[in-house]
C-alpha cells in the first residue's frame, strides 16, 4: 500500500495543519476543527468560548503538542495554558469572555449625588450621610466634591447642549480609561518615534496624584536637565529619557526604588501621573536603563549632578560648598559570585561586599559617590578623589573636608592643604592632655538660631610624617580639644584637627559634629529608598595582577609580636634573678656576694630561651612579601558591575534630596505645630494620596489632593500646595504649568 499524504483536501482549502492529526480551518464564518480528517468542533463568529474549548481539547486528548496547537491558533502558550487551567477549574463556564470594565452601574448618579448633598446640607456627618444614602463615606466625598448641573443641564436632552458646556462646568470623569496611545506605540515599535509626550487625560480618584507635589522639587535637583545634558537622549522608543527618570524617582518616592518595585504598582494608574496611557514596567526599565549604561557615562552623570548642587545654594543662602563630608559606604554582597570580602562596621563582621566613597554637603544631603577600589583605604580614597572634588566646586576656593579617623595620614593633611582644602578630622591614637589652663568657653548659632556652648582648648600640635620620620619633619596642625565624661564615671579628652585657623573654636566642634548627618543620610536612604540593593549582578573577573595586602604577612606579625612580649616578660624575669644574685641575703654581714658564671647562665636562662622564638619569628615575618598577587591569593575573584548600580545611585540621590527638600518646605513653609518631629512622616503621607488631575485650563495641569486624616495635617498640605503652586514649576517635558489644591475635608 502506498502512504496517503495528510488531509490534502484541507490543506487545499486553506486550513492550518496542526502536528501531523488535526488541521485548523478558520474564515468570516467561524471556525472547523478536524482529526483524522473527521468534523470535531465548530464556532460561529463571536462563539470564543468554542475555541478555547477545541484548543485545549486537541491538547489534552494528546492528539497535538501544546507549541503545535498555539502556533495554529496563533496564540502563546502561557495563554494556552490559562485556557486549559480555567477548564480543569471551572468548567466551560471558565473559557467564556469575561467583558472588560464596570460589573455594575457607578452609585454615583446625579441624582444621587443630590440626595448625598441634601443630607450634608441638614449637618449630618460623613458616615451618618453615607449609611442613609448607602453608598461609602468615600462616594460622598466624591458627590460633595461634584459641580451641581444647572436646570438646563438637568432637563435638557440635545447632545449639543453637553458639547457646548464650557470646561469649567464640565465635571471631571471618575478615573477614565487611559488615552488610546496604540498609534505612537506602533511607531515606537517601527522605531520612528523617537519618545512619545506626556498627554493627561481629566480624571477623578486618581490614585497616586500626590506624587505629582515632588515634581517642583525634583527640577531643583537637576537630574532630568543633567541627564539629558549627558546621555541627550534614548535610543527611539515610547518611553523617553525624562520619563523613564521621572517615573523611577517617583517609585522610590512612594516606597519601591528596585525596579521590581514596578509590579506593586498598577501601570494604568502611575500612567495617570506620568502622562502615559501606562507606566514602563520591569523589563522596559531595565532594557532603558541598561541602554544607558551601555554608553559608559555614569561616572559623567554623578559628576554633572555634584557641580550642579554645589553651584546652588542652601536653605539659608549658605554655600553648599564651603564644607563636604567624606566616608565610605560598605555594600553586602549575598549572591553567589566571588566577591572579595570587607569588614562591615554596621555588621561588626567581614562580608563579601563592595564599597562607595561618598561626600555630602553640610545638611547631609549626597553630593557625589565614587566606586572605590578593592581594598582600598579612605586615606587613598581621599587623595585620588580630591581632583574630582575641585572639578565639581568650579573654582579655586578653599573647601573644609570632614573624615573620620579612617582617613587618617599627616601626609595626606599636608597634601590636601597645599591643594587648597582645609581637613577637619579627628585625632588618631594617643596624645598628652592639654592642660586645664588652656581650656575656655566657646560657642557657636546653628541654622535653627540655637545657641550651643563647649568648653574647648585651641591649641597647636606636631605630626610627624610617615613617609620621612627618620628626618624628624613634621606638619603643624590646629587641635581643638575637649572634655567628655566617659562610661565610667570619669572624663577624657578628644581632639578634632583642622588646617583652618581662621574658622571660629566653636564652629570647628559643631561642623566635625555635623558629620553624622552623612551616617543619618545613609541609614534613612538605606530604609527608604533601598540603598544597599544591587540593581544588577553582572560581574567581571578582578584583574589577576592586583597587588593587594598579604593576610599571612599579618598573621606572621602577630607571632613576632607575641614572642616579643614573651621576650620583654622573660627580660624582666631576668633582671630580678640578677638582682636577686647581686644582693647580699638579709642578715648578712658580707659586703659584697660573688657570683659564679653558673649562677649567672642560670638567671639569665629564661631570656636566653625567649630569644630563639622572637629571632625566629621576625626571620619568618621578613621573608614574608607585604603584597600579593590577588590571582594568587584568591583565583577566581570577581567584581560586580558598577555602571548600573551607579545609574540607580544618581536616581536614588535625586529621590533622597527630593524628599528632603519637601520634608525642609513643611517645616519652613507650613504652620504645623509638629513640623519638626514628623515632616518626613507628613511628606510621605502626602506623597501617597489620591486626588483629581483637571486639564480644562490651558497651559495649566491643576492636581487637587484629598484631604488627610486630620484638620491638622490637611491645612499643612493646603498651605504647601499653596507655596508649590506659586514655584510655577512645570510638568518635565511639557509646557505645563503645575497647580496645587486640596479639597475642603468638611
Amino acid at each position: 500500500m502506498t502512504t496517503q499524504t495528510d488531509l490534502p483536501v484541507l490543506a487545499d482549502l486553506g486550513a492550518k495543519l496542526i502536528g501531523e492529526r488535526a488541521a485548523l480551518l478558520e474564515n468570516a464564518g467561524g471556525g472547523k476543527v478536524f482529526i483524522n480528517g473527521q468534523l470535531a468542533f465548530v464556532w460561529e463568529p463571536g462563539q470564543d468560548g468554542v475555541r478555547r474549548f477545541a484548543a485545549s481539547q486537541l491538547v489534552d486528548s494528546g492528539v497535538a503538542q501544546v507549541n503545535e496547537v498555539a502556533a495554529g491558533f496563533g496564540i502563546n502558550t502561557e495563554s494556552l495554558r490559562r485556557w486549559r487551567k480555567s477548564l480543569e477549574n471551572t468548567g466551560l463556564m471558565g473559557l467564556a469572555p469575561v467583558k472588560k470594565g464596570p460589573k455594575r452601574p457607578s452609585l454615583l448618579t446625579q441624582e444621587k449625588a443630590a440626595e448625598i448633598r441634601a443630607h450634608r446640607a441638614g449637618g449630618a456627618s460623613l458616615r451618618a450621610t453615607a449609611a442613609a444614602t448607602g453608598v461609602s463615606t468615600d462616594t460622598v466625598r466624591r458627590a460633595m466634591a461634584m459641580t451641581e448641573p444647572s436646570l438646563d443641564q438637568a432637563t435638557t436632552t440635545d447632545p449639543a447642549a453637553v458639547v457646548d458646556k464650557s470646561p469649567a462646568q464640565q465635571e471631571l470623569p471618575l478615573t477614565p480609561a487611559p488615552l488610546d496611545r496604540s498609534g505612537e506605540r506602533s511607531a515606537a515599535r517601527a522605531g520612528l518615534l523617537q519618545s512619545a509626550a506626556p498627554i493627561f487625560a481629566p480624571a477623578t480618584g486618581a490614585r497616586h496624584a500626590g506624587l505629582f507635589l515632588a515634581l517642583p522639587a525634583l527640577e531643583t535637583t537637576g537630574l532630568l536637565s543633567c541627564a539629558k545634558e549627558v546621555y541627550g537622549a534614548l535610543p527611539n522608543g515610547f518611553y523617553g529619557l525624562e520619563t523613564i527618570l521621572t517615573d523611577a524617582v517617583l517609585r522610590a518616592l512612594a516606597g519601591e526604588s528596585r525596579a521590581e518595585g514596578a509590579t506593586r504598582f498598577d501601570p494604568q494608574e502611575l500612567g495617570r501621573v506620568l502622562g502615559m496611557d501606562r507606566a514602563p514596567e520591569v523589563k522596559t526599565i531595565r532594557r532603558k536603563i541598561n541602554q544607558l549604561a551601555q554608553t559608559g557615562k555614569a561616572g559623567e552623570l554623578i559628576a554633572t549632578l555634584a557641580a550642579h548642587h554645589l553651584a546652588g545654594t542652601g536653605p539659608g543662602g549658605e554655600d553648599l560648598a564651603a564644607i563636604l563630608y567624606v566616608d565610605g559606604h560598605v555594600r553586602a554582597y549575598q549572591g553567589t559570585k566571588k566577591i572579595g570580602k570587607l569588614y562591615s562596621t554596621r555588621l561588626k563582621f567581614p562580608v563579601p561586599a563592595t564599597e562607595e566613597t561618598w561626600v555630602s554637603d553640610a545638611h547631609g544631603a549626597p553630593v557625589f559617590v565614587v566606586m572605590a577600589a578593592p581594598g582600598a583605604s579612605l586615606a587613598g580614597e581621599l587623595r585620588r578623589l580630591l581632583p574630582e572634588l575641585r572639578t565639581a566646586v568650579g573654582d579655586s576656593r578653599r573647601v573644609l573636608v570632614g573624615f573620620d579617623r579612617g582617613g587618617w595620614s599627616p601626609a595626606l593633611f599636608k597634601y590636601m592643604d597645599e591643594s587648597g582644602f582645609d581637613v577637619l578630622t579627628w585625632f588618631k591614637g594617643t596624645t598628652p592632655d592639654i592642660k586645664e589652663e588652656h581650656f575656655h568657653e566657646v560657642s557657636h548659632t546653628d541654622e535653627h538660631r540655637e545657641v550651643k556652648t563647649w568648653e574647648v582648648a585651641d591649641t597647636l600640635v606636631d605630626l610627624p610624617l610617615t613617609a620621612t620620620k627618620k628626618t624628624g619633619e613634621v606638619f603643624q596642625i590646629r587641635q581643638i580639644s575637649r572634655t567628655v565624661p566617659t562610661t565610667g564615671g570619669g572624663t577624657r579628652q578628644i581632639h578634632i584637627l583642622t588646617t583652618d585657623r581662621a574658622l571660629p573654636a566653636g564652629e570647628v566642634v559643631y561642623r566635625m559634629g555635623n558629620r553624622w548627618r552623612q551616617e543619618n543620610q545613609f541609614r534613612y536612604a538605606r530604609m527608604h529608598f533601598d540603598l544597599d540593593s544591587h540593581d544588577s549582578y553582572a560581574s567581571t573577573d578582578d584583574d589577576e595582577d592586583r597587588l593587594v595586602p598579604y593576610p599571612s604577612k599579618a598573621r606572621a606579625y602577630q607571632k613576632v609580636v607575641a614572642a616579643r612580649s614573651a621576650h620583654a616578660e622573660a627580660a624582666a624575669i631576668a633582671d630580678n634573678n640578677l638582682m636577686a644574685l647581686k644582693t647580699p641575703a638579709e642578715g648578712s654581714k658580707e659586703l659584697s656576694v660573688t657570683v659564679t658564671s653558673a649562677m649567672h647562665n642560670q638567671a639569665m636562662a629564661p631570656l636566653w630561651e625567649a630569644e630563639a622564638p622572637l629571632i625566629q619569628a621576625e626571620k619568618i615575618h621578613k621573608r614574608i612579601p607585604a603584597k600579593i598577587r590577588i590571582g594568587d591569593l584568591n583565583p577566581g575573584q570577581q567584581v560586580l558591575d558598577t555602571e548600573t548600580k551607579m545609574i540607580h545611585t544618581g536616581i536614588r540621590m535625586a529621590a533622597y534630596n527630593t524628599a528632603m527638600t519637601l520634608a525642609r518646605e513643611i517645616r519652613t513653609n507650613t504652620g504645623y505645630a509638629r513640623a519638626n518631629q514628623e515632616a518626613h512622616a507628613l511628606m510621605r503621607q502626602a506623597l501617597n494620596q489620591g486626588g483629581d488631575i483637571d486639564t480644562s485650563t490651558p497651559g495649566y495641569l491643576t492636581i487637587t489632593l484629598d484631604p488627610l486624616p486630620t484638620q491638622a495635617k490637611t491645612t499643612a498640605i493646603a498651605q504647601l500646595c499653596e507655596h508649590l503652586t506659586s514655584t510655577k514649576a512645570r510638568y518635565p517635558g511639557t509646557d505645563l504649568i503645575l497647580r496645587y489644591k486640596i479639597k475642603n475635608s468638611a
